[in-house]
């Protein structure tokens, strides 16, 4: 290994990486119109990058205001990334904070891979677009994802990526000899570029609530390794093999050097962050003071487990709410809004839950089963304004058992950002013999209209679109469920969240054909949806402007609310999950519905709306009632 050069928060320059040009042909005739248009498209380029610089400067300029005042980070062979030419950069992954704290330590800009997962939410998917950040799916190789990482390598840029592919610690993390993915030989290989490795240590530290108090900066390493050629002169397969060994053995000797340097004891290194969570943990008396474990370094209050969670949980929750409500600023309520509400309800007011959610007399479920993953699409008996809503979907993921096991109805959030968590618990559910339907609810997934964000139409201030969006996925549920009873399915489950959840309990209203009704965070209390949620801050701005009073949606209560009935199935198969923290599905709200269907379960989290744990607990416990 080189010389170590460590230094404590040197200070840094700015990225200085500008986007290339990819050029624009002219064609040989109709040389003016074809000049106009390379204008244009020049102008658009031009905004594009300066757009791009300047989000990425300000994004560098915040993480190194942020973790220069949480953090110290030590680095050796601090010039290693900023070589010129594009180059894959490989880092170990032991927290979400590490892409954000190599690069505040790395002049150039690193364009990095991210989870597909975070894309397709609107403010995290924006902010990572705008840093250059792409999105890579964990579990199978993406062929969009591998040509704009190759395009940008051969364009001279820094593409960063996990090799890992998760966050790991101990006996999982190559550092400790784990096997590598072998994502970045191959783009090594095909794109012709070097490999830089880094090892990075004491991140996870930080998901320590304590860790972020005023003065107590954090030691943080990172060790920069030298660059690993592709070996342009061997056959794919051995050079790919070669790369793999010689940066698995990188990993390891910049770990070791790491250790040995600065004298690291087994706190400072990779703990899972469960772990790293809990140290902060206090017996519950006010002065108690955190004891000091080995490598411990300091003797700070800590903070109430609770009250950390509480605000976390209420943070996300209210930037999500941001969110939403930017995305209804976009759909406005008409003049004739009131009475036509007025109409729609005192139609009906007529109908009781079994008329309203009843599938048409003669509606038939055009079923088009591929391999699998079988895909079942028909045409939805609600027709909308919007073709792609009008045709409705389900994923069918069979288990051994075929279609005679119990099916479990997956019914995703509003919003969902994606389905490939719901697709890695279909694969659970298929190992407990159990079939699985992951269900594109209206206006989501293949049902988003153009130009629209997935769900942005299933909820706005529109109340008439909103119940008949409810309706039209009950009625479809109702025919999904018939199409798998001809195919011998008798028994089935429902697992819904928020607005699935919401969904899966107006089902549960109609049919009782249920081995279970898993309802996590559902949407019972339509009342404080609409007139106290911090999602729905727009909808009442512009309901209030139509004067749409509260008494007027309250009439439509015994079809739409779920406080409002009585289950069909029987109340003791119905279980309710409710976040601990949660503004949106209160916790109350819940208990008041699980009060009212006597006999059901209910099962608190702590949590907000938004988050993981509450579907792994769920799951946990449908598991020890035998699904």
């Amino acid at each position: 290994m080189s010389k170590v050069e460590a230094t404590p928060n040197v200070e840094m320059t700015d990225a200085a990486e500008d986007v290339s040009s990819f050029g624009s042909g002219l064609p040989r005739h109709g040389c003016a119109k074809a000049g106009h248009s390379f204008v244009i498209r020049h102008s658009s380029f031009v905004i594009h990058s300066a757009f791009h610089s300047i989000a990425n400067r300000a994004a560098a300029l915040l993480m190194k205001l942020l973790f220069g005042c949480v953090a110290r980070v030590y680095v050796l062979r601090r010039g290693n990334p900023n070589r010129a030419g594009g180059f894959l950069l490989a880092s170990n992954h032991i927290s979400h904070f590490d892409p954000f704290i190599i690069s505040s330590v790395v002049r150039r800009k690193i364009d990095w891979m991210a989870m597909a997962e975070f894309f397709p939410v609107p403010v995290l998917g924006f902010f990572l677009r705008a840093v250059d950040a792409f999105p890579a799916e964990r579990n199978r190789a993406d062929r969009k994802t591998i040509r704009t990482a190759i395009e940008r390598l051969k364009h001279g840029r820094i593409v960063g990526l996990f090799p890992e592919g998760g966050i790991r610690d101990g006996a999982r993390s190559l550092l400790e000899g784990a096997a590598l993915r072998p994502g970045a030989s191959t783009l090594a290989h095909i794109a012709g570029v070097p490999i830089l490795p880094c090892v990075i240590v004491g991140s996870d530290r930080l998901y320590s609530k304590k860790r972020w108090l005023p003065l107590r900066r954090t030691p943080i390493w990172i060790a920069f390794g030298n660059p690993i050629l592709n070996f342009p002169d061997h056959e794919k397969s051995a050079a790919r093999a070669c790369i793999e060994r010689e940066l698995a053995s990188a990993f390891k000797l910049l770990y070791t050097e790491l250790r040995e340097t600065f004298s690291l004891t087994p706190d400072d290194l990779p703990h899972p962050p469960g772990e790293r969570m809990k140290c902060g943990r206090t017996s519950g008396r006010r002065g108690d003071l955190a004891v000091p474990g080995t490598g411990n370094r300091s003797d700070y209050p800590t903070i109430n487990r609770n009250g950390f969670r509480r605000f976390a949980a209420s943070g996300v929750d209210l930037l999500m709410c941001a969110s939403i409500n930017l995305l209804q600023s976009r759909h406005h309520l008409h003049a004739r809004s009131r009475e036509e509400m007025d109409d729609y309800v005192t139609t009906c007011e007529k109908l009781t839950a079994e008329d309203y959610y009843a599938v048409p007399n003669g509606a038939e479920i055009a079923a088009v089963i591929s391999d699998r993953p079988r895909t079942i699409t028909w045409q939805s008996p609600i027709n909308t304004k919007f073709p792609a809503n009008n045709v409705a979907r389900a994923d069918f993921f069979p288990c051994a058992q075929g279609w005679s096991a119990p099916t479990v109805l997956m019914l995703h959030a509003l919003m969902s950002a994606s389905h490939i968590g719901y697709r890695r618990y279909a694969a659970r559910f298929n190992e407990l013999g159990r079939n699985a339907c992951f269900v594109h609810l209206p206006y989501h997934y293949s049902r988003v209209p153009r130009g629209h964000w997935n769900g942005e139409l299933a909820i706005t201030a529109d109340l008439i679109r909103n119940a008949e969006g409810l309706r039209q996925g009950v009625i479809e549920l109702r025919q999904l469920m018939a199409i798998l009873r001809e195919r011998g399915c008798t028994e089935f489950g429902v697992l819904g969240t928020s607005y699935g959840g919401w969904i899966g309990a107006l089902l549960a209203m109609v049919e009782r054909d249920f081995r279970f009704v898993a309802l996590m965070a559902p949407i019972v209390n339509v009342e404080h949806a609409i007139w106290e949620s911090p999602a729905a801050r727009f909808m009442r701005r512009e309901l209030h402007r139509a004067n749409i009073e509260p008494s007027l949606i309250a009439r439509h209560f015994h079809l739409s609310s779920p406080m409002h009935n009585q289950p069909l199935c029987d109340a003791d198969r119905v279980l309710f999950v409710a976040g601990d923290f949660d503004l949106i599905a209160r916790p109350e709200d819940v208990e008041k519905i699980h009060g009212n269907w006597r006999g059901s379960e209910l099962l608190r989290v702590p949590q907000g709306h938004f988050g993981y744990r509450m579907l792994r607990e769920t799951i946990a416990r449908l598991k020890k009632r035998g699904l």
